[in-house]
């Protein structure tokens, strides 16, 4: 029997794999500290905190595979980043060794890199460039299922997600959007790969714009089917302004390169 815990079930991701993910395992269990949907056919349901090392570990428990989508997912407080990114990861990966769960899908960020130019095309051994506390939290996240591989050979695929809506909602986003169908298929070419090691894969369509090179895990034989062009006429995409002194415009990382530090600006 094949048990994958999907965490953050209660986000927007979360939901869309929790959707397309049906019948694809005898059990998918779903976590969050927020209230999900009961449990339909096939499906558990586990709500827990990921900076409780308990609660965590009673996520983890007799599971085979993990997808950790769970935390912050935009820039916040210090101390929010610090529980729910550093320490709810790093229990993820630490619950799994005590329990042998050999391969997980840590969902990273393009924000690892934000402060990259757009002129600049990076592949997996670019140098991490964080442009938020957020972005430095899914570095660390590398890092760790990085030493878990190494010392302990926990398979990771790092998936530093682009930009995963329904559409674009600006330009940038023409570069780094990824359809939900793409992100299912990448998911389920993780799981069903022989071996993956440790490998970084940029989470992104077959846009017509290309800020990132996915050669380093192309054995993985992912190939995204959709692109961001059949969006290109959007009216508000169409109508966008933008300044080219704006960080916003020069770095990757888009309005996270620009904002000001989090905790003075709230």
């Amino acid at each position: 029997m094949t048990r994958i815990l999907l965490t953050g079930a209660a986000g927007m991701l979360g939901k869309i794999l929790r959707e397309n993910l049906r019948g694809y395992c005898d059990i998918l269990r779903v976590s969050d500290l927020r209230e999900v949907a009961p449990a339909g056919v096939g499906e558990e349901v586990v709500k827990g905190d990921l900076g409780d090392f308990d609660a965590v570990k009673a996520m983890v428990e007799n599971c085979d595979f993990i997808i950790h989508l769970g935390g912050m997912a935009v820039e916040n407080t210090f101390d929010t980043i610090l529980h729910a990114n550093i320490r709810g990861t790093y229990n993820i990966y630490e619950a799994a060794r005590q329990e042998g769960v050999p391969r997980i899908l840590f969902a990273s960020s393009n924000h690892t890199i934000g402060f990259h130019q757009r002129t600049t095309q990076l592949d997996a051994e670019s140098l991490t460039r964080p442009d938020s506390i957020y972005g430095v939290s899914k570095c660390f996240g590398e890092s760790l299922s990085r030493y878990y591989f190494d010392k302990y050979n926990i398979e990771t695929g790092v998936v530093r997600i682009g930009s995963c809506f329904p559409k674009p909602k600006d330009k940038r986003m023409m570069a780094t959007w990824m359809s939900f169908a793409d992100f299912t298929d990448l998911v389920k070419c993780i799981f069903e790969a022989d071996y993956i090691g440790y490998t970084i894969i940029y989470g992104v369509s077959a846009n017509k714009q290309q800020w990132w090179d996915n050669h380093l895990s192309g054995f993985l034989g992912w190939h995204p089917k959709d692109s961001s062009e059949k969006f290109a006429d959007d009216p508000h995409l169409i109508n966008e302004t933008s300044d080219p002194n704006d960080p916003a415009i020069i770095y990757q990382g888009g309005s996270f390169a620009s904002a000001g530090h989090f905790e003075d600006d709230n």
